[in-house]
């Protein structure tokens, strides 16, 4: 799963979805560009509401990436 971090999401925005997702016992990996950053989900996501992610302050976009079978 990648989470796209809306250009204005400040500091405590990112904490706070990084936050959310340690505490659901996932890793993370984020990238930092020059106009938006990338949070990598890493982990089996299926148990991870897209919307509830959506939701939080200063996330852009949710994507979810499937298995290829």
């Amino acid at each position: 799963m990648l989470i796209i971090m809306k250009r204005s999401a400040d500091e405590s925005a990112l904490d706070h979805v990084k936050e959310f997702l340690i505490n659901k016992n996932f890793d993370i990996h984020q990238s930092t560009g020059a106009n938006r950053t990338i949070i990598g989900v890493i982990g089996d996501t299926e148990t991870l509401d897209p919307h509830e992610i959506q939701l939080m302050p200063g996330v852009l976009q949710v994507v979810r990436i499937t298995r290829e079978e």
